[in-house]
């Protein structure tokens, strides 16, 4: 090695641990704006599971008499069905809608 190259390795070093740094601010400022982007979802996520353990009480609850009365549940799904057909039906007939 010689002195000639040093400053020149000097520079390069100095160059490369700027660029490093600025990857670091980079990297910090784009964690930030997740952690605000994605604090909606985490309180919303947060919320669900709170009330999670009493919703599926109440769900519980609201599907014991279909349990109990399976043909209610076929008839009302048969008429969404027929529902959703006729409405998918009727989109076509109209001008103008496809």
């Amino acid at each position: 090695m010689t002195r000639r190259n040093e400053p020149g390795r000097r520079e390069r070093k100095a160059a490369l641990e700027a660029t490093i740094e600025q990857q670091r601010v980079d990297i910090l400022l784009a964690a930030e704006r997740w952690h605000d982007a994605a604090g909606p979802l985490e309180a919303g996520w947060q919320l669900a599971r709170r009330y999670r353990t009493p919703a599926l009480a109440v769900g519980g609850l609201l599907l014991w008499p279909l349990l109990r009365r399976p043909g209610k549940a076929l008839k009302l799904g048969r008429h969404l069905v027929l529902g959703a057909l006729t409405l998918k039906r009727l989109q076509k007939l109209l001008p103008g809608r496809h």
